[in-house]
C-alpha cells in the first residue's frame, strides 16, 4: 500500500512552518553598542497547524481521489530586551502589564541582580 496523499500535505506544511521560525525569530540578533553594552530583543512565537482531508469515491469501480487542505498561522510578539553591560544583566520589558507572565518577567532583572550579588560576595570573601 502507498503513501496517502495526506501525509504529502502534511510534510509541506510543516517543512513551511520550519523554515519560517527559527531560534533566531525568539532571540533576534545581538545589538553591541560603542559602550560595550550588548542588547538582545526576545520575542513570543506561537503557531498552529490543520491538516485534513478525504478519500472521495468517483465513478470508476473501485476508483477514489482525494481531496484535502491544510493551513499554519504564526503569531510573533516583542518580548522585551535584553541588556548586558559588564555590571548586570538586566530584563527590559517592552510594556508592564498585569498578567503573570508580565510578573515573571519584571522578577528576572532582580532575580539575575541577586544572583551576581551572591557571586561577587563569594569570590570578595575568597579572597
Amino acid at each position: 500500500m502507498g503513501e496517502h496523499p495526506i501525509n504529502n500535505l502534511m510534510s509541506t506544511v510543516m517543512e513551511n512552518i520550519k523554515g519560517m521560525i527559527d531560534v533566531d525569530t525568539v532571540i533576534g540578533e545581538p545589538v553591541e553598542t560603542s559602550n560595550g553594552t550588548m542588547i538582545i530583543p526576545i520575542s513570543k512565537v506561537g503557531f498552529g497547524f490543520a491538516a485534513g482531508g478525504s478519500d472521495i469515491p468517483s465513478s470508476g469501480a473501485g476508483d477514489k481521489s482525494f481531496g484535502g487542505g491544510s493551513g499554519a498561522g504564526v503569531s510573533i510578539s516583542p518580548v522585551g530586551f535584553l541588556v548586558v553591560t559588564p555590571e548586570q544583566i538586566k530584563m527590559v520589558p517592552v510594556s508592564s502589564g498585569n498578567t503573570p507572565v508580565d510578573k515573571i518577567i519584571d522578577y528576572i532583572p532582580v532575580a539575575i541582580d541577586k544572583v551576581n550579588n551572591m557571586i561577587n560576595k563569594k569570590k570578595e570573601d575568597a579572597e
